[in-house]
């Protein structure tokens, strides 16, 4: 008896605490009666916000979905541009679940890598078809506005020209996100490059074009170069020229004032100028220890080394 109410409490607290669910801060919960989402009066499913609910224990299944939003980072990917050139786009969206029940149902139970996958293709669908429309000049320029607004419209609500956001139904547009129970919030490209064999050949040509800027500069230079060095030789040569002037005037000067100093000299004592005169030519006659001169005893060259002998 005492192992049967035993049982019977254990039973009933099992039922009373399943019967509670809670939905955490995040999250949207939706409730799924014999694998159908419950809905209001009005067909309406009934979105449960983050505490705590009741449930139908073993009937209803409790499904809880991030509300939050999501950012998915798209692989850089390549496109071709109005001019058939090549960019290679790095972007990213952020989106959130806009219908809960929708979601689930269109992602195989609410698997957002499913979701992501659908997301992903639709946008670059899209991305693909509005740069096909457009230059590099114009997708570098205005892509972080016109464009990127443009292509986030299309995924919310359609690309068909007859609907606007006013008459958009998302049972009859199934080009739209809203498909999918999922809002784009925001689309931006990262970073837009040149495909690799591109961006080489512009290096390339870049290179060659600096290259060529260089040799033009050190031509420039080479030149100055010669300039300056024809203008410092000529500087050199005329300092030199006109120093090698002064030296003539200052030498001749000096010149003139020996002649002069000799002249009065010669005038005062013409002996002793005629004696300092043959000192110096016997300096520069007798220089160097082999040199030998043969002169007979009564020259007139060495008056002062004439030797007188009586036979």
């Amino acid at each position: 008896m005492r192992n049967t109410i035993i049982l019977i409490f254990t039973l009933l607290f099992l039922g009373l605490y399943s019967m509670f669910f809670v939905v955490k801060e995040g999250q949207k919960g939706i409730v799924l009666r014999f694998g159908k989402v419950i809905r209001d009066d009005e067909k309406n499913p009934i979105i449960y916000n983050p505490g705590l609910h009741i449930k139908y224990p073993m009937i209803d299944t409790v499904k809880n979905l991030d509300a939050r939003i999501q950012t998915m980072e798209n692989q850089a990917d390549r496109f071709v541009t109005l001019e058939k050139k090549d960019l290679i786009i790095d972007s990213y969206i952020k989106w959130r679940i806009s219908d809960f029940s929708r979601y689930y149902l269109a992602t195989g139970g609410g698997d957002i890598s499913q979701a992501e996958i659908l997301l992903k293709r639709k946008f670059s669908d899209r991305l693909r078809s509005e740069l096909g429309k457009l230059d590099v000049k114009s997708i570098v320029t205005d892509f972080r506005n016109k464009l990127m607004a443009d292509i986030r419209e299309s995924l919310n609500y359609g690309t068909s020209e007859n609907y606007t956001r006013e008459h958009f139904n998302t049972e009859n547009n199934l080009n739209s996100m809203a498909v999918l129970g999922i809002q784009v919030i925001d689309v931006r490209i990262k970073q837009i490059n040149l495909p690799t064999e591109v961006s080489d050949a512009i290096y390339q040509r870049m290179r060659a074009e600096r290259e060529a800027v260089a040799r033009y500069h050190r031509s420039q230079g080479q030149e100055e170069a010669e300039k300056l060095r024809a203008l410092a030789d000529y500087e050199v040569t005329r300092i030199l020229a006109e120093a090698e002037h002064q030296s003539l005037i200052i030498k001749g000067d000096a010149d003139a004032e020996t002649a002069k100093l000799y002249a009065n000299a010669f005038s005062d004592s013409p002996e002793f100028y005629s004696f300092i005169r043959r000192l110096r030519a016997y300096e520069n006659s007798f220089n160097k220890r082999e040199d030998i001169m043969i002169l007979k005893l009564n020259n007139n060259f060495l008056p002062f080394m004439n030797i007188k002998q009586d036979y």
